[in-house]
């Protein structure tokens, strides 16, 4: 059920995000989910989008440096005590967590959350028999 994100190594210029956007965009890729890491002279840039091949194309073709990295992704309440909940199941079984972020799909009352583990297998079967929804790739990049 794993999630397909991108990683996309950034230097802290000015129009260098708009050049990545504006790349995705002429592919005709959509974002679903972002998130920037940053330092003083780079960011990582990660992104779920609805086609993770043409989007790595795309950006390999403007001479990014860019990866394709496993992730998975939950769905929890969108209300207090949504994420506690999983992140709760995931301490229990004594995983960490190594980075992770949200977003929300208007009109529905779920938080998706994608979460970089050291073993989504495992994580995957801990958060299922927790009673967390896993999503799968697919279902993201339909949303």
């Amino acid at each position: 059920m794993a999630i397909h994100q991108l990683s996309v190594f950034v230097e802290n210029r000015k129009g260098r995000l708009a050049g990545i956007t504006a790349a995705l965009a002429a592919a005709k890729v959509d974002i679903r989910a972002v998130s920037i890491a940053d330092t003083t002279d780079y960011g990582i840039l990660r992104l779920i989008v609805n086609q993770p091949g043409r989007a790595m194309e795309a950006l390999k073709a403007q001479g990014m440096t860019v990866s394709l990295t496993e992730v998975i992704g939950i769905a929890v309440s969108d209300q207090p005590g949504g994420l506690a909940k999983a992140v709760g199941v995931l301490a229990a079984a004594g995983m960490d967590v190594e980075y992770m972020y949200a977003f929300v799909n208007p009109g529905e009352d779920v938080a998706y959350v994608i979460l970089r583990v050291e073993d989504n297998q495992k994580a995957t079967e801990v958060l299922t028999a927790g009673g967390i929804r896993v999503v799968s790739g697919g279902e993201v990049e339909r949303m």
